[in-house]
């Protein structure tokens, strides 16, 4: 399996210049979502005039979005923001456990709090390893002790990373992360 992979990215429209590069970031953004593996897009406008734009944008593995960084379309727009756009634009990626935890807006340095993560952590960890001793330690019971206990962990951490954590960090980020 593979995971799904967050890109971040930051920079300033040139004063003036915002409603183009609000315009020409929602067209790439539309230009982006032919490519296979592309997921979302957002943009997020500076939290005050003058700061920094954040992009985030999902692709389902490192490489759809190799795929698109490598692209002649991707070229092409990267040209057409720098009329617009101050600097080069700064890249952080996000997979695994970052991801889960990836709020709507990202602030630079400031993910939520570890104390939040573990009990959203513990929410997900509970009910999986409850429903999977229900359902599976039946069916394990006859196996050696080591074998059962493999078995049983890797269920677990694909279930946590597939299906709960993603779901489960969305669904509480009113609460993770403090607007």
């Amino acid at each position: 399996m593979t995971e799904t992979v967050l890109r971040v990215v930051r920079r300033k429209a040139k004063p003036g210049c915002e409603e183009a590069y609000e315009a020409l970031i929602r067209a790439m953004f539309a230009d982006a979502s032919q490519f296979p593996g592309y997921l979302s897009a957002q943009l997020v406008p500076p939290e005050a005039p003058g700061d920094e734009y954040q992009i985030l944008q999902r692709f389902a593995t490192e490489d759809d979005l190799a795929r698109w960084n490598a692209s002649s379309q991707r070229t092409l727009w990267q040209e057409r923001l720098r009329a617009v756009a101050e600097g080069d634009p700064e890249y952080r990626l996000l997979t695994g456990l970052d991801a889960w935890f990836a709020p709507t807006v990202i602030p630079a340095n400031s993910p939520p709090p570890k104390w939040k993560m573990t009990v959203v952590s513990w929410l997900g960890i509970f009910p999986t390893v409850s429903l999977l001793l229900w359902l599976i330690t039946p069916l394990l019971a006859s196996w050696p002790f080591l074998i059962r206990t493999a078995v049983f962990t890797a269920l677990v951490a694909l279930a946590m990373s597939y299906l709960v954590m993603p779901r489960l960090s969305r669904w509480m980020s009113w609460w993770l992360i403090k607007k």
